[in-house]
């Protein structure tokens, strides 16, 4: 019977280095915070050149585990759910900007999401959740004609709903859904009073998720959503 060879890949110096360097960071030898050390202490300690340092700690930073400034050591970074979907910032919007079908399964996955959100909002919020989403609805109303305002303290106030929660995940969510559809966001044609639209179901939401009613408070977010959904579209 003939045995199947397997065979053992050599690793690139620099993965090697990646993998030690990677194991100081989770291992907490390293905190957030802390300056990575030296290349040349980096070079001595693991008898390497340069440029697999270089290399590793490029790809450290393309994790979102360090920063690297010119000049400066690079230092850990905190990992949080937002570190973590800021990474994938690129990606997503080259996979937008390919597919108008994953334009609309983006818009999908987003209504369902803040659904959800309402519904944990209706059961969740306190009085100064309450206010927050008031003063943002105050500022979205005096960002009347101009669009770019208008547009940015709309996500803030979805970004504020998710933040009911109290579950860091789902903001990050919500802010990575909302940064991306941004890409696709129309101009809000100021001129023709569509976006009264907006103001009138915001403040809707508000009710309905201050009177403690998730049923309401998910109809109003579908209702809305779904008028609204429009407004993004491939460029």
């Amino acid at each position: 019977m003939s045995q199947q060879t397997e065979q053992i890949v050599r690793r690139k110096l620099s993965d090697e280095v990646f993998a030690r360097l990677r194991a100081m960071i989770t291992s907490d030898e390293l905190q957030p915070g802390d300056e990575m050390p030296s290349e040349r202490e980096l070079m001595e300690r693991f008898g390497v050149g340069r440029p697999a340092i270089r290399e590793a700690m490029q790809a450290l930073a393309g994790m979102g585990l360090v920063a690297i400034s010119h000049g400066e050591r690079a230092k850990v970074l905190e990992l949080t759910a937002q570190s973590i979907f800021r990474q994938m910032d690129m990606t997503a919007k080259m996979m937008l900007a390919k597919s108008s079908g994953s334009l609309e399964h983006l818009k999908s996955a987003r209504i369902f999401f803040e659904r959800g959100m309402a519904r944990e909002a209706a059961v969740k919020a306190n009085a100064s959740d309450i206010d927050d989403l008031r003063a943002i609805l105050e500022r979205q109303r005096v960002s009347l004609g101009d669009a770019d305002d208008f547009i940015s303290a709309d996500m803030e106030f979805h970004a504020r709903i998710a933040r009911i929660s109290g579950n860091p995940i789902y903001l990050a969510v919500s802010e990575a859904m909302l940064a991306w559809l941004k890409e696709y966001h129309t101009e809000m044609l100021i001129w023709t009073g569509k976006e009264k639209f907006t103001l009138t179901e915001h403040e809707e939401i508000i009710q309905c998720i201050e009177s403690g009613d998730p049923d309401a408070a998910e109809q109003a977010v579908l209702k809305h959503l779904e008028r609204s959904r429009a407004l993004y579209t491939p460029k």
